[in-house]
């Protein structure tokens, strides 16, 4: 019989927090939510969760003085939580999993300065799927360096970031195989594409969850490489599926090619 995994999720009012809750109530992969925190959320919402949710870290600590109980804390909330929740982490010494993008270069420095100190699984996102996209388009744009890369993707209307975090990792990643190209979000007016542009245009439409496609073409073929998640459910499975990785590890970051590698 597994050992139940508690977790303590951040953003526990939002969408995704939504979709854990209904994994941990489903009994994926024996979780249990012990509690939750989330400045943003109304009372109403709070008193259905079925568990003890904060409004503040503050308030998180009494509820640990209480005896509650946590292996990992997994982070659906927003990027400007990382100050709060890399120090509250850090002082608690709890491993955490961030599944928030847009960070700024400050955010950023504050996960790499928790990593140093406690387990940190930090992606742009959580499906093993796109993980393995992202190690095809690295591989096959390193095979072709001749190639021409254009990056789509799609999300929901209610996405504020763009491009995705998600889209920045695949250009990133072929980025190492082509050293001197340049990412470029977005194209218009009359400028000439460049042979050395990693493309990436978004688009935002209704309740999509998620659509990345890589297309990676000379004069004479093209390779079309798409991930399409189909549920906001399967974010929520890799990012508990990452808990449990991270939750026994050392200090360090991990992030989803750890899980491949």
């Amino acid at each position: 019989m597994e050992k139940t995994m508690n977790i303590i999720l951040s953003g526990a009012g939002g969408h995704m927090g939504r979709e854990v809750i209904n994994l941990a109530e489903a009994g994926y992969k024996d979780v249990k939510i012990v509690a939750g925190v989330d400045p943003a959320i109304d009372d109403a919402k709070m008193g259905s969760l079925g568990f003890k949710c904060a409004k503040s870290f503050d308030e998180l600590d009494g509820m640990l003085a209480g005896g509650i109980k946590a292996d990992a804390v997994v982070d659906f909330s927003f990027h400007t939580a990382a100050k709060d929740l890399t120090a509250w982490c850090t002082k608690n010494k709890l491993p955490m999993v961030i599944a928030t993008t847009g960070q700024t270069a400050e955010e950023l420095g504050y996960i790499r300065d928790a990593a140093k100190k406690i387990p940190v699984f930090f992606a742009s996102n959580f499906s093993l799927g796109v993980a393995l996209l992202v190690d095809m388009a690295k591989k096959t744009a390193a095979a072709l360096p001749d190639a021409e890369i254009e990056i789509v993707e799609v999300h929901h209307d209610r996405k504020v970031d763009a491009p995705s975090g998600t889209a920045l990792t695949i250009a990133k990643a072929v980025q190492e195989a082509r050293p001197g190209s340049n990412i470029v979000c977005g194209r218009s007016g009359m400028a000439k594409r460049e042979k050395d542009d990693i493309g990436i245009n978004s688009v935002r439409i209704g309740n999509v969850a998620g659509i990345h496609e890589v297309m990676i073409g000379t004069a004479n073929q093209t390779i079309t490489l798409k991930h399409e998640a189909h549920s906001r459910a399967l974010f929520a499975e890799g990012a508990l599926t990452a808990a449990e990785f991270v939750k026994d590890r050392a200090a360090g970051m991990y992030d989803m090619q750890s899980l491949i590698e």
